[in-house]
């Protein structure tokens, strides 16, 4: 996990590959002990003039940038300057997905009143680089696995679809934000015959994480999961295992809802949402209703924290039929985005 952490000082100003031309503009490494943030305030404007209902507290930065395998920020991260203030940031994380590929992902944020003028397309040009570089290094990712240079937008946002395309990015896959109002009726579901919910003790936590990941196994390219992302999980600063619902038969678990509530981004964006983050059955339970009462009792759940909208993400070609569980249980398509991809080379072209 990051043993080893280098500083900005370290490395010193950073050359990009093409430099656009703003003047006053100066890329460098980030310094995690003094950036985050204004790396958090960056990412809110943007995310908010985009209309994309993300942000992040500082805590939440920290704890990404400190717990994501194999990311160290000095290296594999880079901030964009214009007269001293923070106009953009590009940065790489990659993953083994299960499939028997690597995924490098690639994310670049430019403040919107720096934008058409460059800088995106010079900060995309240093994250493939550096995802080339990071395999001969051997902080990359399996060298023997094929790689890939992917990329995340939500496709409402101008521009978004041009640029990727701009730059030989194709969507391969598009995912939904669904939301539901809580003031409606919420269906009275009855767990299965022979399984009960109980709260959620730490010693139960490997056994919850390990049927999770069981779950979704079918999934697409779902990621492998490692000791490291049990860690970081488990640590999140808004985590709250007192909103899970989870359901055992026995000593089993056969499924469950991973509820969350981020009070910090709920105030910035003047949202009263909770999310149902994880909600996964067990094979050998699935098709007897229980992601619906568990759902069912999530919604409960949160309405009853004083929330007024639940949220969850889900994959529009789910194989498992999640998005017209979904449906039927009242939620309805809010935001829709695209996972772009890009085949991988290493070294430079």
């Amino acid at each position: 996990m990051n043993a080893t952490r280098g500083t900005a000082r370290d490395r010193g100003p950073i050359v990009l590959a093409v430099t656009p031309p703003v003047p006053g503009l100066v890329a460098r490494a980030p310094d995690p002990a003094r950036d985050l943030p204004v790396v958090a305030e960056l990412i809110a404007v943007s995310n908010i003039h985009d209309g994309f209902e993300y942000v992040m507290s500082v805590e939440s930065l920290d704890h990404e940038w400190r717990l994501t395998p194999g990311f160290e920020p000095t290296r594999d991260a880079v901030l964009v300057e214009v007269n001293g203030r923070l106009a953009a940031l590009a940065k790489v994380t990659w993953r083994e997905r299960r499939v028997g590929i690597v995924v490098h992902q690639l994310h670049v944020i430019v403040r919107p009143e720096y934008r058409r003028r460059g800088i995106g397309t010079a900060l995309l040009g240093w994250a493939e680089d550096r995802a080339r570089a990071s395999v001969p290094e051997g902080v990359g990712g399996p060298a023997g696995l094929p790689h890939f240079l992917g990329g995340w937008a939500e496709i409402a946002v101008p521009g978004v679809a041009e640029f990727a395309a701009h730059h030989g990015y194709a969507p391969i896959r598009y995912f939904h934000v669904m939301v539901r109002d809580l003031t409606r009726p919420i269906p009275d579901l009855a767990l299965p015959a022979g399984l009960d919910v109980r709260p959620v003790r730490d010693a139960d936590h490997r056994r919850i994480w390990e049927a999770d990941a069981e779950a979704f196994e079918d999934h697409f390219e779902v990621g492998v999961r490692t000791e490291e992302d049990f860690i970081s999980f488990f640590t999140e600063p808004d985590a709250d295992t007192s909103l899970w619902q989870v359901a055992w038969d026995g000593d089993e678990v056969a499924g469950s809802v991973m509820n969350a509530i981020h009070p910090d981004e709920n105030a910035a964006l003047g949202l009263s949402r909770g999310w149902l983050e994880h909600v996964s059955v067990r094979r050998p339970w699935r098709g007897r209703g229980l992601a619906s009462a568990l759902i069912g009792r999530s919604l409960d759940l949160l309405r009853g924290r004083g929330l007024a909208e639940a949220a969850l993400g889900v994959d529009s070609e789910n194989p498992t039929g999640a998005l017209g569980v979904y449906e039927r249980m009242g939620f309805v398509v809010h935001r829709t985005a695209a996972t772009f991809r890009k085949p991988f080379q290493t070294g430079r072209p």
